[in-house]
């Protein structure tokens, strides 16, 4: 779950931890923990149990580039399957060109989003406050598991 962006960005969420798994898998809210507990681990590069605006914006740093390389990826591809005649008048900077990745919000404005007690920092349990949150709610029944009756209700499924 993406601090890419950065919510994106934190791309570290429970529904996109159901996402992840395969349709007839149900996911523990254990699991959405463990996921979070590493995400989390992984942006506190201090490893002092705050997440900073610093630090989210080198996870953010780096989520961007690995999308602006997905984005160069497919975009070579499509230049590929475009230029059908082979003969590169469609030039891979002019179609590059149209398509840029950036980030929807700024570190600050994601931390701020997380950080409940407003101290200038993200405390592992602020981290996964809102994506726990999210879990319980989809899981209708209460029992710590997302069945995939509740992740194709709440349309995660795909």
């Amino acid at each position: 779950m993406i601090v890419g962006t950065a919510a994106a960005a934190l791309a570290f969420t429970g529904a996109a931890a159901a996402q992840q798994q395969p349709a007839q898998q149900s996911v523990t809210r254990a699991a959405v923990v463990a996921q979070l507990n590493t995400a989390f681990k992984t942006i506190d590069a201090n490893h002092d149990g705050f997440i900073s605006s610093a630090e989210l914006a080198a996870q953010q740093n780096k989520e961007l580039q690995a999308l602006q390389a997905q984005a160069r990826a497919k975009l070579q591809e499509d230049f590929n399957r475009l230029d059908t005649n082979k003969d590169g008048q469609l030039s891979f900077a002019e179609f590059s060109a149209v398509a840029t990745v950036k980030p929807s919000q700024t570190p600050a404005q994601i931390l701020q989003s997380y950080d409940t007690n407003h101290d200038g920092k993200v405390s592992a349990a602020e981290f996964q406050a809102q994506k726990l949150a999210v879990f319980d709610k989809l899981d209708t029944n209460h029992d710590g598991v997302l069945s995939p009756e509740e992740v194709r209700r709440a349309g995660l499924s795909k």
